[in-house]
């Protein structure tokens, strides 16, 4: 299992998120980001953007990392479907996203920004989970 859904209200979603390593767990969380956003399943590969972050811990690191895949969303205008981590640690990522311009079938949901309620990056028995909350 990636993720999945643990709640959903009239104004949040909040997502369980899990992954072998820091990798995955970074890759899992943008396509669980991206399934609320829009179809992923519909939006091709063509266009590549390059993500460099760096933060002072894990935590900051994830939140930084959602939010700036929030933020390409508009700055880019474009839905994104496949997200590669090509180098992390607990403090710094490196990462190229690729998606296609958006259009309006395959949209779903906006998502606004990452919440700090219940916000959490665990290591745990098989890996990596983390707890997320969109505001949407």
């Amino acid at each position: 299992m990636k993720y999945k859904i643990i709640d959903k209200v009239t104004s949040d979603v909040m997502l369980e998120i899990y992954g072998k390593n820091l990798s995955e767990l970074f890759e899992n969380a943008a396509e669980a980001l991206f399934s609320i956003i829009c179809e992923v399943k519909k939006v091709k590969p063509l266009k590549a953007k390059k993500i460099i972050l760096k933060e002072s811990d894990l935590e900051n690191l994830m939140f930084s990392w959602l939010q700036q895949l929030i933020a390409r969303v508009d700055i880019d205008e474009m839905f994104f479907s496949k997200f590669k981590i090509e180098k992390i640690t607990e403090k710094s990522l490196i990462a190229t996203i690729y998606g296609e311009t958006i259009t309006p079938e395959k949209g779903k949901t906006v998502v606004k920004s990452v919440t700090n309620y219940n916000f959490k990056v665990e290591k745990a028995n098989k890996g990596y989970r983390a707890t997320v909350v969109f505001d949407i």
